[in-house]
């Protein structure tokens, strides 16, 4: 009999853990899943911002413009993003949702840059990165790494990533224009592909925009060391 009662309270202290870790795990769940909406309706707002930029920029004088714009904001959205397509506990709807709009939302940051490059001849470096999640890429994985990396390097720099089996018309007219081969990690300097996981050294050393960067960037920290 006091077996029975101690196998007894071994259980109910079990199953008493077991509920408690699911009502946890439940908690946590849904907080990751309204973080993503909550990032899905920013995305939105600014996608609305880029679009109403995209008509003031034709009235405004080019010592007005700055060159942050949009992409200041691409970076923290892009991160919880990768953060939830890598996490279990998120609803896929909700994932693929918040992918959608945010590729949206680079290409038409990718549009504006692209104009202001034309309009007030502000020259900045545009990298546009494909990579794949549908099958096992390593090497997708450790170039989303270096080409953060080198963000942050350059703060100039604009770095637009897209999943290349998406499901989204934009990204597939983007393949098309550039010609992107399914090699992937593949990336896009300023129109000109690269296929395979490369280094920031061999980037720096084999990309002519990159090296520009790399010369202009020491050249202005010589001079603000004198």
């Amino acid at each position: 009999m006091l077996d029975s009662r101690k196998y007894l309270i071994a259980f109910l202290i079990t199953a008493a853990i077991f509920a408690t870790a699911i009502y946890a795990s439940n908690i946590l769940t849904n907080r990751k899943v309204e973080d993503v909406r909550t990032a899905e309706d920013r995305v939105a707002l600014d996608i609305l911002s880029s679009e109403t930029q995209f008509d003031l920029l034709a009235e405004t004088s080019c010592r007005d413009i700055g060159t942050g714009f949009l992409s200041k904001e691409l970076g923290p959205i892009g991160e919880k993003l990768s953060y939830a397509e890598n996490q279990p506990g998120f609803n896929q709807g909700d994932v693929e949702s918040l992918k959608r709009s945010y590729f949206l939302l680079e290409i038409k940051d990718y549009l504006l840059m692209k104009r202001l490059t034309e309009k007030c001849n502000v020259k900045p470096t545009f990298i546009l990165y494909f990579y794949s999640t549908s099958d096992k890429c390593d090497d997708c994985e450790k170039m989303g790494f270096v080409l953060t990396a080198l963000r942050d390097k350059y703060p100039d720099l604009r770095v637009y990533s897209f999943d290349y089996n998406f499901d989204l018309g934009a990204i597939g007219t983007l393949i098309s224009i550039y010609k992107v081969k399914p090699d992937l990690p593949a990336i896009i300097v300023n129109g000109t592909p690269y296929y395979g996981f490369k280094p920031i050294e061999e980037l720096e050393k084999t990309i002519p925009a990159l090296k520009l960067l790399k010369t202009a960037t020491s050249t202005a920290s010589t001079t603000s060391g004198r």
